[in-house]
């Protein structure tokens, strides 16, 4: 069975998903979690910060205490008896029961006085107390379960040694940490809590940050797509002054230029198709016509003239398209010399100046008297030359008159070719010099000649110029450096 001819076209090769939502959830989730480590750390730090200054600042509290009252119990006990009475005094008239407890201990550890009198009579053996009565019998503090209470404290005690070395026991301060870690826990709570609002502000920010820039540049992509798609000179709203707002624009105008361009090569296409057909139909009519009448030479000898033209106007056509695709490719080269550009100009005049007079256009050429030299390829000046003849004589009808000037002046050479036939429109203007553009005229041509022309000027180091108004005239400046004087030099 045949295969269809859609069957046997090739594919383009498929496009890639795009997948918004992916970009979205990766940009969040990169940025959150970035965010949210930097903000648990330091609400990590500041935790620490924060139940560090609390704890060092009971602990340094309590060794205030316990040191001078151990230091004032040492001096006024002469006996481990003057040490426990003076013990119970000191406990007696401690006022600060609510906060902490005040206990004093004899060398075995046991409680022998007590603010709370609850434990009165236990004996403690938590950290402090081993290292104050058992241990290096210095001031030492605890932080941790008390067995007799079950609570969490923290506990400072203080040996009570002599002058002669003899321990009489030790000097305890213990406090309650149940309401400081309840508030503690409720800075946490905070600090957890801005962590949480910080990353939801965070989240909803960079939610409308991404949008403002995720769903301009889904836009994008489709207008990329579309345009891929042939559909030139469509078009975004821009809705950000920013970078965005800038790429679509850019997209704007290249959407735009494209359409044009695309415009510009339909029209050059369809030119081009007529103008080689008027050649070859003229060509091929005069052949038949030959053809059919050898006998009579008059015919003949007109319908060789006419397929003659005809072939010449071809040869130029395709030299035209054959010039510009080197200009396109780079392959275009220049051979140049020093010349005297008069002559080049005066042979371009000379072989328009009887078609001009056969369209009732006079001639006025102006050249000085002295040599105009440049280096230069003639026969590419010459081309140029003839070509801008050309389009004066084809646009310049019923301006009665072509002018060509040539001067020399600070240091440039000087061309101008001007007629006074329709003009050009002035939003038309700009376009004048581009590959493929003929405007609003419909006379014969490519639209690529000025083109070529203006590329063979700027080769040679030039600029060509278009000045005109409707229903003045047309006027082309070709401008050329000229040799430097030897006699300046």
């Amino acid at each position: 069975m045949p295969q269809s001819a859609e069957k046997g076209r090739p594919r383009p090769p498929a496009r890639a998903k795009v997948q918004p939502s992916s970009i979205k959830r990766r940009w969040i989730l990169n940025s959150i979690s970035v965010i949210l480590v930097v903000l648990v750390f330091i609400a990590f730090l500041v935790g620490v910060f924060i139940r560090t200054y609390y704890y060092d600042s009971v602990r340094a509290e309590l060794e205030g205490r316990a040191g001078p009252t151990a230091q004032s119990l040492w001096r006024y006990s002469a006996s481990a008896a003057d040490f426990t009475n003076n013990g119970r005094q000191t406990v007696g008239s401690f006022a600060e029961g609510v906060k902490m407890d005040l206990q004093i201990l004899n060398t075995t550890g046991r409680v022998t006085a007590a603010a709370s009198g609850l434990i009165a009579g236990s004996f403690i053996e938590t950290e402090d107390v081993q290292v104050a009565l058992f241990g290096a019998k210095v001031m030492h503090t605890y932080v941790g379960i008390d067995p007799l209470t079950g609570e969490k404290v923290m506990a400072t005690t203080a040996p009570v040694i002599n002058s002669a070395g003899t321990l009489f026991g030790a000097v305890r301060y213990v406090t309650a940490l149940r309401e400081l870690d309840k508030q503690l826990f409720s800075i946490y709570l905070l600090l957890a809590g801005a962590v949480v609002a910080i990353s939801a502000l965070t989240i909803v920010s960079n939610s409308y940050f991404i949008r403002t820039i995720l769903n301009p540049m889904l836009k994008i992509n489709q207008l990329a797509r579309t345009i891929a798609g042939g559909q030139y000179g469509a078009r975004l709203d821009v809705e950000f002054d920013d970078e965005v707002g800038e790429l679509c624009k850019t997209l704007n105008n290249m959407s735009v230029e494209l359409a044009r361009m695309e415009k510009l090569k339909n029209d050059f296409i369809s030119s081009v198709s007529h103008e080689l057909r008027t050649p070859l139909t003229a060509i091929n009519g005069w052949a038949e016509t030959v053809e059919h009448d050898l006998g009579d030479p008059a015919i003949a000898s007109a319908g060789l003239a006419v397929i003659k033209n005809e072939t010449a106007r071809l040869s130029q056509m395709v030299e035209e398209m054959l010039d510009f695709s080197r200009i396109e490719s780079g392959a275009l080269r220049l051979h140049s010399e020093e010349m005297d550009v008069r002559g080049q100009l005066y042979d371009a005049v000379f072989m328009y100046t009887d078609m001009l007079k056969s369209q009732s256009l006079a001639v006025r050429y102006e050249e000085p008297e002295e040599p105009v030299m440049i280096s230069g390829d003639k026969n590419r000046l010459k081309q140029v030359f003839l070509n801008i003849i050309d389009n004066a004589a084809k646009y310049g009808g019923g301006g009665e008159r072509v002018e060509v000037t040539i001067e020399a002046e600070d240091g440039w050479c000087h061309v101008t070719i001007r007629d006074h036939g329709q003009g050009i429109p002035e939003n038309e203007l700009p376009f004048v010099k581009e590959k493929f553009f003929k405007g609003s005229a419909r006379g014969r041509g490519t639209g690529i000649g000025l083109a070529v022309c203006d590329e063979i000027i700027l080769m040679h180091g030039g600029n060509l110029d278009v000045e005109s108004k409707v229903g003045t005239g047309t006027a082309v400046h070709i401008t050329l450096p000229l040799l430097p004087d030897p006699e300046t030099e």
